[in-house]
């Protein structure tokens, strides 16, 4: 999904997510960008999947020492 800057309005980023449609996002998540930008926003897919696993392999763990009690 491509967005484009706006504005910014203390904090926010006004950005539009398609022509006419505006929305605020936290500028912290916009560290280099200024108005007019064009900010391509993607799911990573990879990251995502490791993360899940990262997260159900503490699960097991976690229930396998509650087990182990």
């Amino acid at each position: 999904m491509k967005v484009i800057i706006d504005r910014f309005e203390k904090d926010m980023a006004i950005i539009e997510i398609k022509e006419g449609v505006f929305t605020h996002m936290p500028k912290i998540l916009l560290p280099h960008a200024k108005e007019g930008d064009v900010v391509d926003i993607i799911v990573n897919n990879k990251e995502t999947e490791e993360r899940k696993q990262m997260v159900a392999d503490l699960m097991n763990r976690a229930f396998e020492s509650e087990s182990e009690q």
